[in-house]
């Protein structure tokens, strides 16, 4: 998952106006407030439709498919200024709103546009960014070039490259465009300059992203694309080594992030509480886990007979029964299904009649993304899109450089977890039934936090876990060690406690991840989301208190189905939200109307 900085999910979701029937009817039939809610929102979807339409035609939305992103310093200007003009809008409402649910909603997008702001002010009076610009065009490229865009809408992908090329009338390339906001930046004094490590980390996959272009192309049998792409090729090899020069020989050697950046991180990824706080919390639950882990494996290691039933060990051996290329499709989908069944034989949760869509990534996708990750549908103009589970299976090397290989999710023990995690019952569920179920837009596109949504991916594989064979419960709880493990290494990388060196020896030593994950999982703390990786053990921590705080008030009367499919029923709220919401109606629901209930 991905988290931009303004609170919206990643590129892949959008703010657009149009809702389907499917999320109309729900609304405004069921929840009355919700129209009127988006009313308010809708102010604030219609700006970043006018400066972000890639957003735009992510949704569904096929008349901002020939349009881009112009993201000038005078439109970055323009847009703020009509930003703030909404701020003061829904801070006005809220003086008067008398429904709870629509003063919840404002609270969501008010938070969201100050949290943007005092990003935006960070970044602009103190920073020189690495912008880039073959990332920017790839994403706008695959929203169009995907499974689950309609055929007819794919060649708009070619008037789009031509525009970031600067090749139709009117426009401007975007290399130029983030060159001329680079210099602007440079030209301010005192300002801190990328970490050079994450620069060269990324800079380093812009070759996969720019090579996956053509494929994508190709793929899909859209033509006309080759001239247009031989120019930009040029632009955004030419931008990346006038970066080198100009920024990157500026670069700074520590990778930590300055203390008030890493600060706005953690809140905007939902964590309120200091860093050394959770890292305390995560070091006591890091031998708590291990030491739930020994039962497990002494068990496996008598199954196969084993020389030492240490978990280290016995999880190595579970990784030799790897699973090569694309014959780990039918494992995944298998285990899949074998998940459905304990879900609904164990009733963790009510189950649609669709099924799960999982694929494997393509080496550019990687590059972008390298870990299993959800691709979540558009949430307004939805023609019935879905989530995609999507899995990699090993970086691509840097030009000249070795495949370092994974072994982490391409074992047969590991996809019991990691489908839970993505697929069922995690984020293929939660964010499908919002599109099925339907919820405000404030809460389907500005609610999100890495908390919320992450919390509830750990949490499902810990529903689900019990009912795992012994060595998929093994291999589960090695990956909750792992979320144990961001939530310290992470802010003691940061706080500069410990070395990345130190980091990845404990990633690989007691973690027993392959050199390839834990490397990424290093950059992930210190490069590329800092702060980020502390989201899911803290918002799993935030759901087991709030199931635990509902099983003492329910008592006998608490209904696991019940109470996980309302928490789904809400989209992607906050812990403080889904608190409220769970105790103030959920509680008061399943008293009046299951009053003699036993679960």
């Amino acid at each position: 998952m991905t988290l931009l900085k303004n609170g919206i999910l990643s590129v892949m979701i959008s703010a657009a106006c149009v809702l389907t029937p499917i999320i109309s009817n729900a609304q405004t039939g069921n929840k009355a407030w919700v129209a009127k809610s988006n009313e308010y929102t809708k102010v604030l979807i219609d700006i970043s439709k006018k400066y972000s339409p890639e957003f735009g035609s992510s949704q569904g939305l096929a008349q901002y498919d020939k349009l881009i992103a112009v993201p000038t310093i005078a439109n970055q200007k323009a847009q703020r200024k009509e930003r703030e003009a909404a701020l003061a809008g829904f801070q006005k409402a809220k003086r008067t709103e008398t429904n709870a649910f629509i003063r919840q909603d404002l609270d969501i997008l008010i938070n969201q546009l100050e949290l943007g702001f005092k990003n935006e002010d960070f970044s602009d009076s103190r920073e020189v960014s690495y912008l880039n610009p073959t990332a920017t065009v790839f994403s706008g490229l695959q929203t169009l070039l995907d499974d689950q865009t309609p055929a007819e809408r794919r060649p708009s992908a070619v008037v789009r490259l031509k525009k970031y090329a600067g090749l139709e009338q009117g426009y401007q390339s975007i290399s130029a465009i983030y060159k001329e906001r680079t210099m602007e930046q440079i030209g301010k004094p005192n300002m801190i300059y990328p970490s050079k490590q994450a620069m060269e980390v990324e800079m380093s996959r812009n070759a996969s992203m720019l090579a996956g272009i053509p494929e994508l192309f190709k793929k899909y049998k859209v033509t006309g694309w080759e001239t247009a792409f031989a120019a930009i090729k040029k632009q955004l090899e030419a931008y990346d080594e006038w970066a080198k020069a100009n920024v990157l020989t500026k670069a700074r050697t520590d990778f930590r992030l300055p203390p008030e950046e890493y600060a706005l991180n953690l809140q905007g990824y939902g964590i309120d509480i200091p860093p050394a706080e959770i890292a305390k919390m995560a070091h006591e639950a890091f031998t708590d886990i291990q030491n739930q882990m020994k039962p497990l494996a002494e068990q496996v290691a008598k199954k196969y007979n084993l020389p030492s039933s240490d978990y280290r060990e016995v999880i190595k051996y579970l990784k030799k029964k790897q699973i090569i290329g694309d014959s780990i499709m039918p494992i995944y989908k298998r285990h899949l299904a074998d998940i459905e069944k304990i879900i609904r034989e164990q009733h963790l949760v009510t189950l649609p009649e669709r099924p799960a869509i999982i694929r494997l990534a393509t080496e550019a996708e990687t590059a972008q993304s390298p870990a299993p990750h959800m691709v979540p549908p558009p949430f307004l103009n939805n023609t019935g899109q879905r989530g995609v589970f999507v899995l990699p299976l090993n970086m691509p090397p840097a030009p000249g450089q070795k495949v370092d290989k994974y072994d982490d999710f391409t074992f047969d023990a590991a996809s019991w977890t990691i489908i839970a995690h993505e697929a069922r019952p995690g984020h293929e569920l939660q964010f499908d039934k919002m599109v099925e179920e339907g919820v405000s837009q404030a809460r389907a596109l500005y609610a999100f936090n890495s908390t919320n949504v992450e919390g509830w991916g750990l949490y499902s594989e810990y529903i689900t876990r019990p009912f795992f064979p012994i060595e998929g419960q093994l291999v589960s709880l090695d990956y909750r060690l792992l979320r144990a493990a961001r939530a310290f290494l992470d802010p003691e990388l940061q706080a500069g406690t410990i070395t990345q060196e130190q980091a990845l020896n404990l990633l690989m030593t007691d973690v027993v991840q392959s050199h390839a994950f834990a490397t990424q999982e290093v950059q992930r703390y210190t490069l590329n989301a800092p702060g980020q990786a502390n989201s899911y053990f803290y918002g799993f921590t935030k759901m087991i208190a709030l199931r635990k705080e509902v099983e003492a008030t329910l008592g006998k009367k608490f209904n696991a189905q019940r109470f996980h499919d309302f928490i789904l029923s809400q989209g992607i709220l906050p812990p403080a939200l889904i608190r409220q919401a769970v105790m103030m109606r959920y509680v008061g629901i399943e008293r009046n109307t299951f009053g003699t209930s036993v679960n």
